[in-house]
Formats: C-alpha cells, structure tokens, sequence
C-alpha cells in the first residue's frame, strides 16, 4: 500500500512547487520577524554602544524591570500553582463540572486583555463594587502593584492548565493507581509519581506562561495607571519613552525585552523536544 502521509506527499512535489513554498514561508518569517527584529537591535545601537548602556543607568527603567520581573514571577508561581491542579484534576478524574471547568480556564482567551482591565478598574476601582471597602481598610489595588499582578495573572492564567493536561491525559492513570495500591498516600503519589511524570509539559508551561506575562501591555496599562517609577512595566515604559522622542532608550528597552524573548524561545523549544520525547516514550509499544 502507497504511502500517503502528508510528508510522503511532499516529497512528492515538484522542486518547483517545493521551492516556491519555502521561500513564500521563509519571506513570510523574514518581514513579520526576523526584519523588525534586527530594526530593534539596529535603532537601539544606532547612536552607539555608549548611548545603548546609558539608557539603563536610569533609575526608571531599573524600577520598571524590577516591577516586571517581580509581576512576571509572581503570576507564574500562582497560575502553576492552579494550573498543575487543574490538569491533574483534567487528566487523573471524571467529575461533574469538568467541561465547565475547563470552559472556564480558556476564558481569558476569550476576553480582551483591555477589556480585562476594565473589569478590574470597574470591581476594584475607587467607583468600583469593592472600591469603597478597599478603601476604608486602607488597601489599594488598581494603580499600583498589586493590581499589575491581578491583571498579568489573568491573562496568563491558562496557559499551564492548558498545556500540563494533554499531557496528564497521554499518560493515564496507570503509575497513580500502581503506586496507590503499594501503599503511597495521595500526596506521596502526586510528588513523587505525577509531577516528576509531566515535568517537561509543566516546564513548557511555565516558560509560555512566563513570555506571555513579561510582555504584557492592555491589561496591565489600564490598571497601572501610567505612574512614572511606581507603576510602569517595562512595555509601559518604552511606551512612555518613545512617545517622549527618546527613541534610542525605547529601544534600548525594547532590545532588552526582545533577548528575553530569544532566550524564551530556545528554553521553549528544549522544554517543547524534551516533552514530545517523554510522551513518545509512553505510547510506544
């Protein structure tokens, strides 16, 4: 029997038609990123090396970085929290309300992250339902820290569940039943059997997770309220830097923002091989 697998199909194609659709594919990736991405790196040095590394002796820009990294780290450590709960719950048992639960997961790919601020401000605002309350226990959530991490945590709130629970899924139940029946107790068996088993799904997870929530800008821009050194991430930041002509410092930041995503990507790529490899492991026979 003739081989038709989509691979065997292309094989099969002319050089011509071959060749045509790589170079469609690779201009493609070459005017939507590899192109803006060397006019970053080019108009940050564009004044030169010194001009680059004084952009980051503002105490600003260290302000809005640390604010970034501290959101970024809190909202993973929350959404992995709820995420590798969710997919065990997903993948290890039947429930009633687990399609509703998982309805509900997507839910913040559903929703604008502009309008996910709006949401905030309108709950937790001064005018807000809960604002008067917050307000007379002296605690503050929109325009100021803790609401920039409500809001990144909103937005990045599926992106572990949603990876972690194929994978709780492709592995069955087998290893948790086994290790139930020697004797392990249920949280014996979740450390020691479930997490070390979808280790590399929850890595890809969280470095998703991760990318989603340094660069976050609708939400969080709504709920910062633009407070220069207090509020402002780093996205905001080179926002409020290029509005104001500093065009190398903007960016120099953006350039900053652009290595971590490079750096994303090939932990994204070994954590992504790393987990097909694991999962292949499991189904061959």
């Amino acid at each position: 029997m003739a081989d038709k697998t989509p691979l065997s199909l292309a094989r099969r194609e002319s050089p011509l038609i071959r060749g045509v659709v790589t170079a469609l594919a690779l201009g493609y990736l070459a005017c939507f990123l590899v192109v803006p991405l060397v006019a970053v790196f080019a108009e940050a040095f564009k004044q030169g090396a010194a001009a680059y590394f004084k952009a980051f002796e503002d105490a600003e820009t260290w302000r809005a970085i640390r604010l970034t990294l501290f959101a970024t780290g809190l909202a993973v450590a929350l959404n992995t929290t709820f995420g590798l709960t969710a997919a065990w719950l997903l993948g290890k048992f039947d429930f009633r309300g687990r399609h509703l639960l998982t309805s509900l997961i997507d839910l913040p790919f559903a929703v604008s992250p502009v309008i996910s601020g709006l949401i905030f401000v309108l709950l937790f605002g001064a005018q807000g339902w809960f604002g008067p309350w917050l307000g007379d226990h002296d605690i503050r959530l929109i325009f100021a820290t803790p609401g920039i991490v409500l809001a990144t945590t909103f937005v990045t709130f599926p992106f572990v569940a949603r990876e972690l629970t194929p994978v709780m899924l492709a592995k069955g139940r087998d290893q948790e039943e086994a290790a139930r029946m020697l004797g392990a107790s249920g949280w014996q068996t979740f450390w020691k059997v479930t997490v070390p088993s979808v280790k590399w799904g929850l890595l890809y997870g969280v470095i998703l997770c991760s990318a989603r929530a340094m660069g976050e800008f609708g939400a969080v821009s709504v709920v910062s309220g633009h407070i220069r050194g207090e509020t402002n991430t780093l996205p905001l930041h080179i926002e409020a830097l290029y509005n104001e002509y500093q065009f190398v410092a903007a960016f120099a930041c953006a350039s900053a923002l652009s290595l971590l995503a490079l750096v994303t990507l090939a932990l994204k790529a070994f954590a992504e091989r790393r987990r097909d490899q694991s999962l292949n492991q499991e189904t061959a026979p």
